[in-house]
């Protein structure tokens, strides 16, 4: 095998908000915690803990886009909700997994909008730019990764090499293809094998203010949200099957990954965009 590979950037994504529905961009700012404004804010519950499609497959259906400076939310039945992005309201602690982290609440009217459409207690929060919320160490080695509301890591690297053999095994099945919609990916490669993003240790991707470097640090362990339709909102079981018959990853204890975890070396400021080629160098 050669010491690195040359790919491409086949597709960039970015989730606004945690657990809804992503936006499909051309182009996208390289800042410390990832794409700017990926997971930037989230949905709690009345204990100030995060709430995603695990427990609530409906947020699917939640669907942002970003125009004029504001963040704007769509859902079947709703009016549109428009939060301005330099909005906040009060200050509070939230708690993402292990992390709690400051946050701004957006407001009551955000809160019954979410409240109304889920049909529990939601608020909706703005992750504080303030706050330096550090990836996992024993992964970043070195490096002080930071991250907002994503669960743990800066960026989501896949393939459509691994979603075209994904797809492949579902045929065989008989049952119909699924998109990256799924696996909310960040970063999606194009010109590499199935899951080859498994093995790569750092991506260069030639931008126009210079090279930005990722570095791919930890297996996506997947959990249920693979299996939500992202079209119905509603949980399903095909695809993590399918999952759990091929990719059980010895490096995570025999979890099931599609993915790798990655974070921001270099070219803060920079801006990633669809078709830019990648030098990828492997982790072997």
């Amino acid at each position: 095998m050669s010491s690195d590979l040359n790919c491409s950037v086949h597709a960039l994504h970015l989730h606004p908000l945690k657990s809804c529905a992503g936006i499909a961009v051309e182009r996208g700012l390289l800042v410390e915690t990832g794409l700017d404004l990926d997971r930037a804010w989230m949905l709690v519950d009345e204990h100030d803990e995060f709430v995603t499609q695990r427990g609530v497959p409906r947020l699917a259906l939640v669907r942002p886009s970003l125009r004029h400076g504001e963040l704007v939310l769509r859902a079947p039945g709703m009016l549109a909700l428009h939060v301005a992005l330099d909005r906040v309201d009060s200050a509070r602690q939230v708690r993402v997994w292990s992390d709690t982290v400051p946050a701004w609440d957006l407001g009551a009217l955000a809160a019954q909008w979410f409240s109304d459409f889920i049909g529990r207690p939601l608020r909706l929060v703005r992750f504080d730019p303030e706050h330096r919320r550090l990836s996992d160490r024993r992964w970043t080695g070195e490096h002080a990764a930071q991250t907002a509301f994503a669960d743990a890591f800066a960026l989501l690297v896949t393939s459509t090499a691994s979603l075209a053999e994904l797809n492949r095994r579902l045929a065989l099945q008989g049952v119909p293809a699924v998109d990256m919609r799924r696996f909310r990916a960040n970063l999606v490669l194009d010109g590499i094998e199935a899951h080859d993003e498994d093995h790569i240790d750092t991506l260069e991707i030639a931008t126009p203010q210079g090279v930005a470097e990722l570095k791919l640090v930890k297996p996506c362990v997947r959990c249920t949200i693979p299996g939500v339709d992202p079209d119905r909102g509603v949980q399903g079981f095909e695809v993590t099957d399918a999952l759990a018959a091929y990719r059980a990853d010895a490096r995570m204890g025999g979890g099931v990954t599609f993915g790798m975890n990655a974070i921001v070396i270099r070219g803060i400021g920079h801006e990633l965009a669809v078709g830019q080629s990648c030098r990828a160098s492997w982790a072997f």
